[in-house]
């Protein structure tokens, strides 16, 4: 077998230690400049000559986007690692669906450069990090050459590997909202084996329960990889809405994901599989998001 030599196209690399020079790089190349994050998806597209790029801005200087921190709610920072997420035990404690995800987005190594900013920028389906924070009700702030917007992460992904990120625009943090009393969420995944360590269904559930801890405030549910973005499951979500917080009312809201998932048939599962799986899922991260909202009192 002949050795397959890759032709990396020429690039400039701009190490930004501020926004305004990384917006400014991002607007001056267009499409054909990224971010640097933590590289783990983005130098791996680059050997698969996913892109051609002509600059690559390194964020990982700029204040905004390694700041964490925990203040009721939750700031992340665009640029900031999984570890020091998940390592944190105040995050720990008060947002463990999101400490879920974050330990589970590649090994150690990964996690160690890898962060939830650009596993959301990536905008895979199935992507681990992205349903928890949707059901966290997590918020994200862009800036661009025109200014600062900011959005629901439910709006984010626009197609597998697309955002509402526009030319000259980046990511800055994600902004989580303090959890209320009687508050819990969970995510879990189901992959094919250990070695393939790519979802072939995950959902991320967050319920909030009155002062009794039986009945259902109010919910959000997730899934991941069973359509061309991450879903917010809105029917089953509202669904949920005064409901007794039961097993049989977390089935049926299983029942009513799963109508909500538009999977496809590919070399990790069926489509028969899937909607099976968003079931299942939906059920066991409601059981556990219960768990974790009775003992948040």
């Amino acid at each position: 077998m002949k050795p397959r030599y890759i032709n990396l196209h020429p690039y400039q690399y701009i190490p930004a230690t501020n926004i305004t020079e990384a917006v400014s790089a991002l607007a001056r190349y267009g499409n054909r400049a990224r971010i640097l994050a933590g590289g783990t998806d983005l130098l791996v597209q680059l050997r698969g000559e996913r892109y051609e790029l002509d600059a690559v801005v390194d964020a990982k200087a700029i204040p905004e986007l390694v700041e964490l921190t925990l203040d009721g709610g939750l700031t992340i920072g665009a640029a900031v690692p999984c570890y020091q997420v998940y390592e944190n035990l105040a995050i720990a404690a008060a947002f463990p669906g999101i400490i879920d995800a974050a330990s589970l987005i590649g090994g150690i190594q990964i996690q160690s450069r890898a962060s939830l900013g650009g596993n959301l920028c990536n905008s895979t389906p199935s992507a681990d990090g992205i349903c928890p924070l949707i059901v966290h009700s997590g918020v994200v702030t862009i800036t661009g050459v025109d200014g600062t917007r900011t959005m629901p992460v439910e709006e984010f992904s626009t197609g597998p590997g697309r955002n509402a990120l526009g030319n000259g625009e980046m990511l800055i943090s994600i902004n989580l909202p303090k959890p209320a009393a009687h508050f819990g969420a969970a995510y879990q995944r189901f992959i094919p084996r250990n070695e393939m360590d790519i979802a072939v269904v995950g959902v991320a559930s967050a319920i909030t329960l009155d002062a009794t801890g039986q009945k259902v405030e109010s919910a959000r549910i997730a899934l991941a990889s069973v359509g061309p973005t991450p879903i917010f499951a809105k029917q089953a979500s509202e669904f949920l809405a005064g409901q007794t917080a039961t097993e049989e009312t977390f089935a049926k809201a299983g029942a009513i994901a799963s109508t909500e998932a538009t999977p496809i048939s590919d070399m990790r599962g069926t489509i028969k599989q899937r909607h099976h799986l968003v079931e299942v899922l939906t059920r066991r991260t409601l059981v556990q998001a219960v768990r974790r909202a009775r003992g948040n009192a």
